[in-house]
This record gives structure tokens, C-alpha cells and sequence, in this order.
């Protein structure tokens, strides 16, 4: 049977060194993929081609979200499009969030009739 449950700190073990980049894959179902995100000084994100949802668990700063930028603190929920520029700025070491890419390539707002 496969693991349900994914404690933080299990997923952080996970993550690679210091000076590599800080994510790693926890849990893959159908179109579901759950990642761990630790950026460190800056975040080089690109656009990616699934929608995608952050929960951050720990660390404050700015999001840049499109044309938008608004602060984010522990407990927030931020959804990025499929396709949009997105990345954190202004944050400390301790950012920490789980990221959940899903749907199909290109987003479901591209699929919807």
C-alpha cells in the first residue's frame, strides 16, 4: 500500500544539499505531483506547464504572480496558471513550502470547453 501521510519533516530529509536545488518530489498519483520547495537566496523558477498550488509551511516575503506581487506568510495558499512567470522574493533561509503540480499540460483553464 502506498504512504498517505507525509510529515514536513520526512520531506525535508529529502531534499537535496546545500547549493543544489532545494526541491525534491514526495508523492506522484495520476496527474498529482506533491513536491517540497526550500529556494535558497533566490528563486530561479520558470513558468511551468501544469497549474500549481504552494502552501507555505514556514517564512514571510513577496510573491510575484504574473503582474501581480502580494506578501505571503505561514498557512497561505497560492495558485500560479499554467504558463505564468511566478517566483518569491524578499524571503529568508526558512521559506519552506509544499508544492502540488496537477491536471493536464497546459492547465485546466486551457481544456475547458
Amino acid at each position: 500500500m502506498p504512504a498517505y501521510r507525509f510529515p514536513l519533516q520526512e520531506a525535508l530529509s529529502k531534499l537535496p544539499g546545500s547549493g543544489e536545488p532545494r526541491f525534491t518530489e514526495i508523492f506522484r498519483h495520476g496527474s498529482l505531483v506533491v513536491e517540497m520547495y526550500v529556494p535558497q537566496d533566490r528563486d530561479y523558477q520558470t513558468p511551468h506547464t501544469r497549474d500549481e498550488v504552494y502552501v507555505v509551511m514556514e517564512g514571510e516575503g513577496c510573491f510575484v504572480n504574473g503582474d501581480d506581487r502580494h506578501p505571503f506568510a505561514p498557512g497561505d495558499v497560492l495558485f500560479v496558471p499554467a504558463g505564468v512567470a511566478h517566483r518569491f522574493e524578499d524571503f529568508g533561509e526558512e521559506l519552506t513550502v509544499w508544492v502540488f503540480f496537477y491536471g493536464p499540460e497546459g492547465g485546466e483553464a486551457a481544456h475547458v470547453p
